[in-house]
């Protein structure tokens, strides 16, 4: 009698053992799902901020060439002017 209730008793046991490890594994995958999808949004977010810094570098190198014309075109009215400037006071 002891040999079946011990036998029993073991029987018992492993079906437990085997429903906890079941139960470890479905907290692994949700654990796992979580760090994914965390890992996701972060990657997402990642992205958008480089994003956002290659339009400002952009716009940036934009406004520096707008000012580079702007100065170019300054220093064509400013050489003109002088030129003028030259002529008036040859003449006078």
């Amino acid at each position: 009698m002891k040999k079946i209730a011990i036998t029993l008793a073991a029987v018992a046991a492993l079906g437990v053992a085997a429903c906890n490890n079941t139960a470890n594994d479905a907290g692994n995958n949700a654990t796992d799902i979580n760090a994914t999808e965390t890992e996701a949004g972060n990657d997402i977010d990642n992205a958008a901020y480089d994003a956002n810094g290659a339009v400002d570098a952009t716009g940036n190198a934009l406004d520096s060439v707008g000012d580079a014309a702007a100065n170019t075109a300054s220093d064509v009215g400013n050489a003109a002017t002088n030129a003028g400037n030259a002529v008036a006071n040859a003449v006078d």
